[in-house]
């Protein structure tokens, strides 16, 4: 598989998850962000190891707690309780500086330099999602904030460890995006049933939102996402994580009927403009590849 259908396919997990500001709102029951991060990991986790067939070994049960916690359990419980804390798009504008935070991480971590060209898009692209998402009668709560940058902070980190550690050998996308769902949906149980406990009752609706986001924005959309993360450069999926909050927007002006202004179209521009030279710019750079684990290995373990 060449590098444009990888990043095409890697594109469609920000997409998905582009769905999730509207679903929370509008299908969700409010005042459950655990539970939401719960049904939204922990089955779809479990279905893909029943599917790979394969659990963790060796060093690879804390590798997958601690990449289950942030990818996972930190980040999905932040991203509900900011979407339903921030209305006018505020999560997604702290969401588009995650390229910002995996430059930095990327060049303290994996030592990467940084590139004036995948600078300038992350900034532009940052930008843009602000004009995109942010009207003149956004609330700012200082929680929905925090949340929502604990949460963009969290799987950033998630994002560079993911590729710094890869996948190992002979563990196939399905089975090594279970491995976290499971555990980052393990590290939520208790919290939920503790903090949160369960609703009364569930509408229809409500089950259609959760199936959705663990089917599509969960199983589907986490193996496509960790697959292009250890085969691209991690610049690349990072700015790829801009097309959620636009994704967003345009479905509140479809579905909501809300209003697209000529702000919000020059911040779209800027977007689609950091998104195109990001992408030239982190494609032609040659990609180091981390050493998977002997098979042997793997095999004597499993």
């Amino acid at each position: 598989m060449n590098r444009v259908t990888l990043l095409l396919l890697t594109a469609l997990a920000p997409i998905s998850w582009g769905t999730t500001y509207l679903v929370t709102t509008e299908l969700l029951p409010a005042g459950h962000p655990l539970l939401a991060g719960l049904l939204r990991s922990l089955p779809a986790g479990l279905i893909a190891l029943a599917i790979g067939r394969t659990l963790p070994f060796r060093d690879w049960w804390l590798k997958s707690l601690a990449l289950g916690i942030l990818n996972i359990g930190a980040f999905f419980p932040l991203l509900f309780l900011a979407a339903e804390r921030l209305p006018g798009g505020v999560a997604a504008a702290v969401a588009g500086v995650q390229p910002l935070i995996i430059l930095g991480m990327a060049a303290l971590v994996l030592r990467d330099r940084i590139r004036p060209v995948t600078a300038a898009a992350a900034v532009v692209g940052a930008g843009g999602v602000a004009l995109v998402v942010l009207g003149p009668a956004a609330e700012l709560d200082t929680i929905g904030i925090l949340s929502a940058l604990g949460g963009v902070t969290a799987t950033a980190l998630g994002m560079i460890l993911t590729k710094r550690w890869g996948r190992p050998s002979g563990v196939g996308p399905v089975a090594y995006a279970g491995w976290q769902l499971a555990a980052g949906g393990l590290f939520l149980l208790p919290l939920t049933l503790v903090f949160e406990g369960l609703p009364i009752a569930l509408d229809a609706g409500a089950a259609l939102g959760y199936i959705w986001l663990g089917s599509v924005g969960g199983l589907l959309a986490y193996t496509l996402w960790f697959s292009g993360i250890q085969r691209l450069p991690v610049i690349a999926p990072g700015l790829l994580a801009l097309l959620s909050p636009v994704v967003a927007t345009i479905l509140g002006v479809v579905v909501a009927q809300e209003t697209f202004s000529t702000a919000q179209s020059i911040g779209l521009a800027l977007v689609l403009v950091a998104l195109v030279g990001g992408q030239i710019a982190a494609l032609a750079r040659p990609e180091r590849r981390t050493e998977p684990p002997n098979r042997s290995l793997v095999a004597a373990e499993q």
